[in-house]
């Protein structure tokens, strides 16, 4: 028995997700996943009228939202700081004008999201109109960022495979040169693939803040399924870093 459960304990999937969870990032998405499904399965429950355990499920998801909220404290002046360099870049100034209104976008989503934190702690003592405009300023926020993400990702994509093409296009006689191209198509394969996956989490994502602003009218079982995606396939990129 006690080998079985060093066996676990040791184990080099338990310590690889010991160095995931390890990080800020790694516990936010975790905490996401699991936030996402409470909503999703508290609406289930909700649905078929099981009114108690839907409460339980709901207390889960809300008392994770505020946490994630403590986590992401301060984490607008990385944004800020991505603002600074994307008006530093040269480039597609397509590429560049998206970059710059995502980072503006997430900025401003984080920034009163910590008011929103502070709020809901009571450390601030907002009137309940001023704290419902505030959150609803936030959702606006982080709807602008995510849409500018998913307009950064589609002019991205066109440049990468218009750069693909051209080199599939050169005919080269030396096989050193072949190589060469032949590693700077794999890099751009590499990269390709890196702006797909994330333009299918912008897609489901901005769904959420959408909603929260009445943009759309998704109830909370959608909601929680995309939400539980984007979470594990951001986890997942923690995972393979």
């Amino acid at each position: 028995m006690a080998s079985v459960a060093s066996q676990v304990v040791l184990h080099p999937v338990t310590t690889h997700s010991l160095k995931v969870l390890s990080t800020t990032i790694g516990r936010d998405k975790l905490y996401r996943a699991i936030q996402y499904f409470a909503r999703f399965f508290a609406w289930l429950l909700l649905s078929r009228g099981y009114k108690v355990q839907a409460a339980r499920w709901n207390a889960l998801k809300s008392h994770l939202a505020l946490g994630r909220k403590l986590m992401r404290l301060g984490k607008f002046m990385e944004n800020a700081q991505g603002v600074l360099k994307a008006l530093n870049t040269h480039g597609d100034p397509g590429e560049r004008i998206t970059a710059i209104g995502r980072q503006i976008g997430y900025l401003g989503y984080l920034s009163l999201d910590n008011i929103v934190w502070a709020n809901s702690i009571k450390f601030f003592n907002l009137m309940p109109s001023t704290a419902q405009k505030i959150n609803k300023r936030s959702a606006q926020f982080w709807f602008t960022g995510i849409v500018f993400s998913i307009a950064h990702g589609l002019l991205r994509a066109g440049r990468l495979a218009n750069e693909v093409k051209k080199l599939q296009s050169q005919t080269l006689g030396e096989k050193s040169l072949e190589t060469e191209r032949d590693l700077k198509l794999q890099h751009l394969q590499v990269a390709r693939e890196a702006v797909r996956y994330q333009f299918i989490i912008d897609i489901l994502d901005v769904w959420i803040p959408a909603t929260n602003i009445g943009l759309v009218n998704f109830n909370d079982g959608i909601l929680g399924i995309f939400g539980l995606i984007t979470s594990l396939m951001a986890l997942r990129q923690q995972w393979l870093k």
